[in-house]
C-alpha cells in the first residue's frame, strides 16, 4: 500500500482531508421507524416525531377510490393515510388482477411522499369480497347466526380475509356485530341475530380475519377487522310518522324510517344489549378498528328528546371504548359520518363545517371517511388545530393508533401487493366452505308428514322468483351497494342445486307451466336485494336499482309470491316453501297450505347448499337467530319481551338428524310437544329463554326451561 493511501485511511477517522483524498462516507443510518427489528411502539414514536402537522392530518384522512382514480397523484398531494372502495366502486376491469394493480398504483403515490408512509386500503367485505366479480359470496350474517357454529364463522372470516388480501387490500370494514332488535330495519340481515349472547359467540369472525395474535396480522392471508357499528344501530326506534309521510311521495323525497335513527334506551339496557358484543370484540379478539354508527343514542335517565350522534359521542368513543374497554386500535368514521353531526350555528348545512370536524376529532374518531371531501376536511382540521380547538395531543394519539396498525400489518416492509394469491378469489375450497355454511344456515320451521327430505327420484316442480336468481339470493352489498336482481356474480342458484340432485325437474318462475304429475312442489319466494336505508320497511324504494328491487319493502310476501304459493300448494300433494330474505316474512295466513317451510335467509353464491338439505344430502340443523312474528302488530318482538307469542320463537328449528347432544334432544322433545299440541301455554317464551340461556353458557337453565314445555 503506498504512503499516500495509508495517510488518507489513517486520517479519515478524524474527518481531516489530507493530500486531497476525501474520506469514505458511511451510508446514512436508516431512521428507526424503518427498522423492523425495533418494537412497534418505538417505530411509531420515531415516525411521529418526524411528521409535520399537515402530514399527521393526512394520515387521519381517507378518500374514496373514485375521487383519486383519474389522478392518482392526489394520494400524494393530499398525503392520504387511506383510500377505500364503497359498495360498487371498482376498477374498470373488475378482476382480482385489476384490483391489485389499482391498489399498487395508489400505494406508489403514498410512498413517494417525504416520509414514505404507506396508505392502507379499506373495503366493505361484509359477506365475502362482494365488490369483486367472481369472489365467494357467503351467507349474510343473519344466516351465519342460524348455524350456531362459531368455528365455521371463524373459518369464513379467514377465507374472506384470504380473498380480500389477495386483491391487495389489508383492511375489511367487517364484521357487523350489532344486535338487530327490529326486523323492519333495512340492515337487519347484517346482524347475527337479536340476542346479544348469540352475537358475542359469533365474534370468532374477527379471529378468522386477523388471526389469533398480532404477529399473524402481517400474513398474506389476514386483514384488519372492523367491529361496527358502535353502538346501537340495530336498536333504533321505528318512526311511524316518517313512514306515513313517505306515502305517495316520489322515492327521492322519502326518508329512512329506522336506519340511522335514534336508540332510546336506559344506560343499563344499552350496556346489556348494544355494548355487550364490543366488550368481547375488544377484550377477547383485540379487534383492530371500530366504526361508529350513523345512529344516535337518547338516554331515558335524563328525559327523552336530546339524542346525541354516535360520531359525536365522546363519552362512549373515548371514555368507554378507549378508556374503560382499553381499545388500542383506531376509530374510523362511517361514510361522511361527521357530516350528520348537527352544527348549532349552521343547522341546514349537510356538509362539513369546522364545528363538525372538531366535534368528531375531540369525540375520539381517529380516521375520517371523507370519500369526496378529503381536502376540505384536511383544511378545516388544520385550522382547528392552529386555532387551539383541537389539541396536538389528540392528533398525535389518533395518528399513533393508525401508524401502529400499519406497522403491525407489515405495510412498511411489504407495501405492495403481489399477484401470487389471486387464485384464492372464488376458489373451489372457499366455495365448498360457503356451501357448507348455506346448508347449516337453513332453518326448518315446519315439516308435516316428513315432507322433507325429498326423494331424489321424485318429480319436482319448482316455482317462485327466487329459485333461479343469484342476485336475489346474494342480497345487498354484492357487486354494488344495494345489490342487484339477476345474474350479477358467478355461482349456483337454488334451482341449479335442485337440478344437480333431482332427475326430473320442471321450473316455472310464476307457476304458469303445467303442474300435473308432480310429486313435490318447491316454491322459492322472498325479497329482492336492498341495503341500508332503502331496505327500511316504509322507507324509500331504490329508484336507480333493477326493476324488481323497486318494490316497496314489507314484512309481508309480495302478491306474486303469495299467488305462486297458493297455486302450487293447492295442486301438489307435497308442497315445500323456501323463503329467501334478509329478515322474517309474515306467512301465518298461508302456513296451513304448506307441508314444509324453510327459512333460507340470503345464502349467497352457493345455492347448492339449499338443495343439500332439501334432498337430505345434509341434515337440517339451523335454529332461528331472530323471533318469527305471527303478525305485523307484534313487531318489534325479541327474546326476553314480557309479552312474547311469535309464530316461531327464537331458537326454533326442526332437525332431520339425530340430536347432536342432550340439549338438542331436549329441544326436539319440546318442539315435538308443540307440534303435537301438547305444549303448555307460554311455550314460545320457554323455548326462546332456554336458547338465550344456552347461548349465554347457562346449560342448567336451558335444560330446566325446555323440560317445562311439554304439558
Amino acid at each position: 500500500m503506498n504512503v499516500r493511501l495509508r495517510r488518507g485511511l489513517a486520517t479519515a477517522a478524524t474527518g481531516v482531508l489530507i493530500l486531497g483524498l476525501a474520506p469514505a462516507t458511511p451510508a446514512a443510518a436508516a431512521p428507526s421507524y424503518r427498522d423492523s427489528r425495533q418494537p412497534v411502539s418505538q417505530r411509531v414514536k420515531d415516525l411521529l416525531a418526524r411528521m409535520t402537522l399537515e402530514e399527521k392530518i393526512g394520515q387521519m384522512t381517507q378518500a374514496e377510490r373514485a375521487a383519486v382514480a383519474s389522478d392518482p397523484t392526489l394520494v400524494a398531494q393530499w398525503r392520504l393515510g387511506s383510500v377505500l372502495s364503497g359498495g360498487g366502486s371498482t376498477p374498470a376491469s373488475n378482476t382480482p388482477e385489476a384490483w391489485v394493480a389499482m391498489v399498487n398504483e395508489f400505494q406508489t403515490q403514498a410512498l413517494s411522499t417525504r416520509l414514505g408512509i404507506p396508505m392502507i386500503y379499506g373495503i366493505d367485505a361484509v359477506h365475502g369480497h362482494g365488490n369483486v366479480y367472481g369472489a365467494t359470496v357467503f351467507p349474510h350474517n343473519i344466516g351465519l347466526g342460524a348455524t350456531r357454529d362459531p368455528a365455521l364463522v371463524e373459518k369464513i372470516g379467514h377465507a374472506n380475509a384470504e380473498e380480500v388480501r389477495a386483491t391487495g387490500i389489508p383492511w375489511s370494514f367487517s364484521p357487523c356485530i350489532c344486535v338487530s332488535r327490529d326486523e323492519r330495519w333495512g340492515r337487519s340481515y347484517e346482524a347475527f341475530g337479536e340476542d346479544p349472547a348469540l352475537v358475542v359467540r359469533m365474534g370468532t369472525m374477527i379471529d378468522g380475519q386477523q388471526g389469533h395474535s398480532v404477529s399473524q396480522l402481517a400474513g398474506d392471508d389476514r386483514v384488519l377487522s372492523t367491529a361496527k357499528h358502535f353502538a346501537g344501530d340495530g336498536d333504533t326506534e321505528y318512526d311511524a310518522a316518517v313512514a306515513a309521510a313517505n306515502q305517495g311521495k316520489p322515492w327521492w323525497e322519502q326518508r329512512y324510517t329506522i336506519d340511522q335513527g335514534v336508540t332510546v334506551t336506559s344506560r343499563s339496557d344499552f350496556a346489556k344489549i348494544d355494548l355487550a358484543p364490543y366488550v368481547v370484540a375488544v377484550g377477547k379478539y383485540d379487534v383492530g378498528t371500530v366504526m361508529p354508527s350513523f345512529s344516535s343514542v337518547d338516554w331515558t335517565e335524563d328525559g327523552v328528546g336530546n339524542p346525541l350522534k354516535m360520531h359525536a359521542h365522546q363519552e362512549l368513543l373515548t371514555g368507554y371504548l378507549k378508556g374503560e374497554l382499553g381499545f388500542d386500535g383506531f376509530v374510523i368514521s362511517d361514510w361522511e359520518g361527521i357530516h350528520q353531526i348537527p352544527d348549532p350555528a349552521d343547522p341546514a348545512n349537510g356538509g362539513l363545517t369546522a364545528y363538525k370536524v372538531r366535534t368528531g376529532v375531540n369525540a375520539g374518531i381517529d380516521m375520517f371517511m371523507e370519500p369526496n371531501s378529503a381536502p376540505q376536511f384536511e383544511q378545516l382540521l388544520l385550522a382547528e388545530v392552529t386555532a387551539g380547538n383541537v389539541s396536538v395531543a389528540r392528533i398525535d394519539d389518533a395518528v399513533s393508533r393508525i401508524l401502529r396498525k400499519k406497522f403491525e400489518l407489515g405495510l412498511f416492509e411489504h407495501p405492495y401487493a403481489s399477484l401470487d394469491n389471486v387464485a384464492r378469489v372464488g376458489s373451489a375450497a372457499h366455495r365448498a366452505l360457503a356451501r357448507q355454511a348455506v346448508a347449516e344456515s337453513q332453518v326448518l320451521l315446519k315439516n308435516s308428514g316428513r315432507a322433507l327430505p325429498i326423494r331424489k327420484s321424485a318429480k319436482v316442480y319448482v316455482a317462485g322468483r327466487n329459485a333461479d336468481d343469484i342476485g336475489n339470493q346474494a342480497g345487498g352489498w354484492t357487486i354494488s351497494w344495494q345489490g342487484n336482481s339477476g345474474a350479477n356474480t358467478p355461482g349456483t342458484t337454488i334451482l341449479d342445486g335442485i337440478r344437480s340432485v333431482a332427475s326430473d325437474v320442471t321450473y316455472s318462475a310464476d307457476a304458469s307451466a303445467p303442474i300435473d304429475g308432480a310429486d313435490v312442489g318447491i316454491v322459492v319466494v322472498g325479497e329482492t336485494p336492498y341495503a341500508e336505508g332503502y331496505g327500511d320497511v316504509g322507507g324509500p324504494e331504490c329508484g336507480w336499482c333493477t326493476v324488481p328491487q323497486q318494490e316497496e319493502k314489507s314484512l309481508s310476501l309480495q302478491p306474486a309470491d303469495k299467488a305462486a304459493i297458493d297455486k302450487v300448494c293447492a295442486a301438489i300433494a307435497t308442497c315445500v316453501v323456501v323463503i329467501v330474505s334478509g329478515r322474517t316474512q309474515l306467512v301465518t295466513d298461508q302456513l296451513g297450505e304448506m307441508d314444509a317451510l324453510v327459512a333460507g335467509w340470503l345464502p349467497g353464491s352457493e345455492g347448492g347448499g339449499v338443495a343439500d338439505v332439501l334432498f337430505g344430502r345434509k341434515p337440517f340443523t339451523g335454529r332461528l337467530p331472530v323471533s318469527w312474528p305471527a303478525s305485523a302488530d307484534q313487531v318489534p318482538i325479541n327474546v326476553g319481551d314480557a309479552t312474547y307469542e311469535p309464530l316461531f320463537p327464537y331458537g326454533w328449528g326442526l332437525r332431520t338428524a339425530t340430536p347432536g347432544d342432550s340439549l338438542d334432544a331436549l329441544r326436539a322433545v319440546a318442539q315435538n310437544a308443540v307440534i303435537a299440541g301438547r305444549a303448555r301455554p307460554g311455550w314460545q317464551k320457554l323455548i326462546a329463554d332456554a336458547e338465550h340461556a344456552a347461548q349465554s353458557g347457562d346449560t342448567v337453565t336451558a335444560v330446566r326451561l325446555l323440560a317445562r314445555v311439554p304439558r
